[in-house]
């Protein structure tokens, strides 16, 4: 039995897995609250408490960057370590994942039916792949091509700086180091904090006007989500605002990620935010930006951009990688 983990800033996924020809089967799932928790191995003992399954290979996705088997969760509290893990598990083998990594390696397992189309592109066979998402954070990773299968790469690209494009981006970031007592990273834009800092920096900049009944929603419930509602309806003007500069950052960011990579086989966005706003994804802006960098417009307007829509990509990329460490399945080489 393979146990796979899902580890971000706001829920934690596990699953349990069997593999049954050479494909991955979810025996069983359970989704909890992060915070709620004093860290991973709290959460996988009440896991096996309540199903008391063997487990015999063992990957967790974790948001941070992994470094001999530790990570100190970007987003969390907690310090992940898999010689610890494996030891209250008592399995062969515990592997721990950068979070994006995990999602790279999910791409493999889903369906045509788990992608809603950005831009068709022409992908390029041995092309490169690179994965953005952005939700509590943001992550970016990759995959290259090696002749015979996908070998997939984490980064920390999420947290290079904030590079602004014109007037009103460079006064964004005056506003933002302002708020935030210095340097700002693309993660402090490009995520669902970054959202509301967007729309308190074009609220309190008089560029729009906040109407007392957003505010008083906004005071009830979470105002990303309430920004991101109605930027799609229509019904806030500021909140139109706010998410159309959000997707058009979105877009130039994930263009340098796709320069930065050669990501010539596709370019996937995922993350909790791309799903619930496809139609402004799809809507020109975020491809305009992603395509606006001069003489290199042609080849980015050439690159597949694709949203993963299945919402446990990285959790089934944590077992795609266990199953593969394994030998149960075969390396992913086929997108």
């Amino acid at each position: 039995m393979i146990l796979a983990g899902d580890i971000g800033g706001t829920s934690t996924r596990l699953a349990a897995f069997d593999v049954q020809d050479w494909r991955l089967k979810l025996a069983l799932g359970e989704k909890y609250s992060s915070r709620a928790h004093k860290g991973l191995d709290e959460i996988v003992g009440e896991f096996l408490r309540v199903h008391p399954v063997k487990v015999e290979h063992a990957a967790f996705g974790i948001a941070g960057p992994v470094r001999n088997g530790r990570v100190e969760a970007t987003n969390l509290p907690w310090v992940v370590d898999a010689a610890q893990l494996a030891s209250e598990l008592v399995t062969a083998k515990v592997s721990l994942l950068n979070d994006l990594e995990a999602n790279t390696y999910g791409i493999f397992e889903l369906a045509p039916k788990d992608f809603a189309v950005i831009n068709a592109g022409s992908p390029i066979d041995g092309g490169n792949i690179a994965v953005m998402s952005a939700g509590t954070g943001l992550g970016e990773a990759g995959a290259a091509w090696d002749g015979t299968r996908f070998v997939v790469f984490a980064t920390e690209g999420g947290h290079t700086d904030f590079a602004p494009r014109d007037e009103l981006e460079i006064d964004l970031l005056q506003y933002m180091r302002q708020r935030l007592g210095g340097r700002v990273s693309y993660e402090r834009v490009l995520s669902g904090p970054g959202l509301h800092m967007i729309y308190e920096f074009l609220r309190d900049t008089r560029r729009g006007v906040e109407e007392d009944w957003l505010r008083e929603e906004m005071a009830q419930g979470d105002p990303s989500a309430m920004i991101s509602q109605h930027g799609l309806d229509g019904k806030s003007e500021l909140c139109v605002q706010a998410l159309d500069l959000f997707v058009t950052l979105y877009g130039a960011e994930a263009g340098n990620l796709a320069l930065k990579l050669m990501a010539t086989r596709g370019v996937f966005i995922g993350g909790g935010i791309a799903p619930k706003i496809i139609s402004k994804l799809q809507g020109g802006l975020f491809m305009d930006a992603f395509a606006s960098k001069g003489r290199f417009e042609p080849l980015l307007r050439s690159i597949p951009v694709r949203v993963l829509l299945n919402d446990q990509a990285a959790l089934l990329g944590a077992a795609h990688y266990a199953a593969v460490e394994a030998g149960l399945i075969r390396p992913a080489s086929v997108l």
